[in-house]
């Protein structure tokens, strides 16, 4: 066994072996993999090698398109048959709910180049003669789509990374890691050590016991998952006598379970709730090609189901039931990226569709490992968008709820109830008595919008279709009511989110932002290291306020701080909650060695209530000895304040386009803060609002969002950042790529457009931009935009085509509809209510 390695690879799954051959690919030859038993001795050979080009999000939706246009020519590449099927899969829709999904889904593949047909009921039935199509309202087809080998795809991988010259150790057992202080590392086995530069975890069942050895608690946990394989049946035996086609793979989302051929027979493999997590401590350290004893209880509804549907099921025995491991993540999505805490050190683990992402996230870890950046934006699937809160208990509850939701509709409003509430600030309950309907970013409780006193809607008034998947509402309180229902139109908190942006620009309104990421960055060096990381100029005055950018090394958009300079030698930066763990990893990485910055996160310490409208001078101004006038407190300015007798940083900034403050204050003051707002506010009718009134105002500003507007994919020029990227600025990260990137040429520019002829669906972004019939663009964001009066949607189309008056057609949930470009921040372009 070789002593070093630029890259060692641990686990041996399909996963794992992928990111050799794709690490080989790029170039770099010296690279080995350490697999603890034989080559798919995990989940890999259990799992039903389906590969479903399906899926929401739009990172995971190009890392699985370009696993399935691998595996199309790997076998010719290696010589390796890696049993591709390419059946096609057939997803039916017994709901309007789940045909809206299926719209919305359409818009998002075609803006990724993701090839989908829309079947009638009838077509299913040609295409699939056993299934019983009654009570069906449609089904969309993914004809590139079908199910692969798992084993036989693991060794086309092998055999592509070892003629690179990448080698491969099975029954190799990695017993520790140490990092030295060139952040290289010396993995341990028990054959030896090797020396390397970076280290991949790879090893699926095992990711929280690989975690514990970097000391690092890594957010997956296995669920058991179960399916089976029935005798064969003679109407599919004689339809392969006939030479006729495999049926494809059909899933029945409704009733949540997929099923296709497998040897004359047929496999079924349902998402069941109650599916428990497995191998919380770890697997046995022996264990190998292992499963759990069957469950087929738990399975009952959609046994019942799929006899209904495809009544062949019904009609032979049971050959063998598998149940194995599967691992999982609190959303379900894979963590792919760089280890947070620890340089070099890179994961690809919780695939919970290991074997169609396999090929999608060694491609980009790979590039990432060796250009320093992935070509996609991979927010959606970074390991640090969990922070420390996602521990075992939390993992437990969130992995079994991912599991059990696969197939339910997944509504971009949906609030997933398991393991919360987590983290509170201190108004939560005083925001609940006021009607608070939470959602959570990041483990925050946060409020999205406030119901009236006593609103709610009782669970036996609705007309729910009489399907398995039929939830379109949180967990019902103890009348059987909610305050909630999910969906892709405009819903029944609608108006209610309109009333509070229009309150907020007629009155006063008061918004928790305590998730706010938040960091102290001082020290003589404090600020040359901050201009060398941004793209704007950092505020050189105590008291000033700027917003700077992060940019990727490619030229792209990583991060937006506001920082706030509080001292000679201190700077205060905060950044979106969602991120907290992805910026600050990046913070802690890039920061000197040599003592002369010192980071103190301070996120739990500070909580953040936004005051804003055309109001909140005269209910601050009660409260505080400060001058708040435009000449003594001017715009993007900061400063500490009494606030009665408890203190806040008050930053004259606010994300929703009206005269405020962000009341930056310590947080075991909150709620005496937040109960002298209200008292002041009362004769000026202050009310709180939510997160989804200031995204709809944001909106009408062109605010921009990571990772919508801004991303890695986007130059920040494209992105419409030119105010805040100061090239003639000296070195900054990123700098030189976007000059070139410029003197190339754009590919795209952010514009906002006015959306006529609505209905009851707004664009809410991912939704396809047309000129003249043909696809030019892609929505990022959108909305109804109260203080407008109409939709507005934000979105990429290419530069000659962003002028002022251009014409396009935005499709939404299958539909068209004209859009018109805008100037930017249509609602107070030139921020005088801001400046007021």
């Amino acid at each position: 066994m070789k002593n070093q390695a630029r890259v060692v690879v641990v686990g041996g799954g399909v996963v794992g072996v992928s990111t050799l051959y794709h690490l080989v690919k790029k170039g770099w030859s010296d690279v080995v993999l350490i697999e603890r038993k034989e080559l798919t001795s995990g989940s890999t050979w259990h799992a039903a090698g389906l590969l479903p080009l399906w899926n929401m999000s739009y990172s995971v939706g190009q890392i699985h398109k370009y696993s399935v246009e691998l595996y199309n020519k790997l076998e010719e590449e290696t010589g390796q048959h890696v049993g591709f099927s390419v059946v096609s899969n057939i997803r039916l829709a017994q709901t309007q709910d789940r045909m809206d999904e299926y719209k919305y889904y359409a818009g998002v593949a075609e803006t990724i180049g993701v090839n989908v047909r829309w079947l009638t009921p009838e077509q299913v039935k040609e295409i699939w003669p056993l299934c019983n199509t009654e009570g069906l309202l449609g089904a969309i087809q993914h004809p590139d789509d079908g199910y692969i080998q798992p084993a036989d795809l693991t060794q086309a991988f092998a055999r592509g990374a070892r003629a690179g010259g990448a080698e491969i150790y099975r029954n190799t057992k990695v017993t520790g890691f140490t990092q030295k202080p060139d952040d290289s590392w010396i993995v341990h086995t028990d054959k030896g050590d090797i020396a390397c530069e970076h280290v991949v975890s790879a090893t699926g069942n095992f990711a929280r016991e690989t975690g514990k050895m970097i000391g690092l608690d890594l957010p997956v946990i296995p669920v058991e998952h179960q399916y089976i394989v029935t005798e064969p049946h003679p109407d599919i035996q004689a339809r392969k006598a006939q030479g006729l086609p495999e049926m494809g793979v059909l899933r029945d989302s409704d009733s949540s379970w997929y099923m296709r051929e497998e040897a004359g027979g047929l496999l079924l493999g349902p998402y069941e709730k109650g599916a428990p997590a497995c191998y919380v401590d770890g697997p046995d350290e022996e264990a190998e090609y292992e499963l759990f004893q069957e469950d087929l209880e738990r399975l009952e509804p959609h046994i019942e189901t799929a006899i209904e549907r495809v009544p062949a099921f019904g009609e032979v025995g049971i050959k063998q039931v598998y149940n194995g491991a599967i691992a999982y993540t609190p959303d379900g999505s894979p963590i792919i990226g760089p280890a947070w805490d620890r340089r070099n050190f890179w994961l690809n683990e919780g695939h919970s569709f290991g074997v169609t992402a396999a090929g999608g996230a060694g491609w980009q870890l790979a590039e990432w490992i060796v250009e320093g950046e992935p070509s996609i934006d991979m927010m959606g699937v970074d390991p640090r968008r969990f922070g420390p809160y996602a521990s075992r208990g939390y993992l437990k509850e969130k992995n079994e709820e991912a599991y059990a939701n696969v197939f339910t509709v997944h509504y971009p409003d949906e609030e997933r109830v398991a393991a919360r509430p987590l983290k509170t600030s201190p108004c939560y309950g005083r925001m609940a008595e006021r009607g608070a309907v939470f959602g959570q970013v990041y483990g925050w409780e946060r409020p999205n919008w406030f119901a009236p006193k006593d609103y709610g809607i009782k669970v036996e008034d609705l007309n729910r279709p009489d399907v398995l998947c039929n939830e379109n509402y949180p967990t019902p309180d103890d009348e059987g009511k909610v305050r909630e229902l999910w969906s892709f139109r405009r819903s029944n908190y609608f108006e209610h989110v309109g009333n509070e942006a229009l309150h907020v620009h007629n009155n006063v309104g008061v918004l928790d932002m305590s998730a706010f990421a938040k960091m102290m960055v001082t020290g003589p060096g404090a600020e040359a290291w901050l201009e060398s990381l941004v793209a704007n100029r950092i505020p050189k005055k105590i008291g000033r306020i700027g917003l700077c950018h992060m940019l990727s090394q490619g030229g792209g958009v990583r991060s937006e701080f506001t920082i706030y300079k509080t001292g000679p030698e201190s700077f205060y930066l905060v950044s979106a909650g969602a991120f907290e763990r992805h910026d600050h990893d990046y913070l802690k990485k890039l920061a000197p060695r040599d003592g002369s910055v010192q980071l103190q996160p301070i996120t739990t310490q500070y909580g953040v209530l936004v005051l804003a409208g055309p109001k909140a001078r005269d209910v601050l101004g009660q409260l505080t000895d400060f001058d708040l006038g435009n000449e003594a407190f001017p715009w993007l300015t900061g400063k500490q304040i009494n606030i009665g007798h408890a203190m806040a940083h008050a930053l004259r900034v606010n994300f929703v386009g009206e005269l405020g403050w962000e009341l930056h204050h310590p947080m075991e003051m909150q709620n005496t803060i937040f109960d002298l707002l209200f008292e002041a506010g009362a004769p000026y009718d202050i009310k709180p609002f939510g997160i989804r009134a200031m995204d709809t105002m944001r909106i009408e500003k062109s605010y921009r969002l990571i990772p919508r507007e801004l991303s890695i994919e986007y130059s920040a020029l494209e992105s419409g950042l030119d105010r805040f990227v100061r090239l003639n600025k000296p070195n900054f990260i990123g700098r030189d790529a976007l000059i070139e990137w410029q003197q190339r040429g754009f590919k795209n520019r952010l514009v906002t457009m006015e959306v006529g002829e609505i209905k009851d669906s707004d664009p809410r972004g991912n939704e396809p931009i047309y000129r003249n019939g043909k696809l030019v663009g892609r929505c990022t964001s959108g909305g109804f935009g109260w203080r407008l009066g109409h939709s507005v949607a934000l979105g990429m189309v290419p530069p000659e085509m962003s002028a002022e008056g251009e014409e396009f057609e935005v499709e939404i949930l299958g539909e068209r509809y004209p859009a018109r470009v805008i100037p930017e921040s249509p609602f107070d372009p030139d921020n005088e209510r801001l400046r007021s």
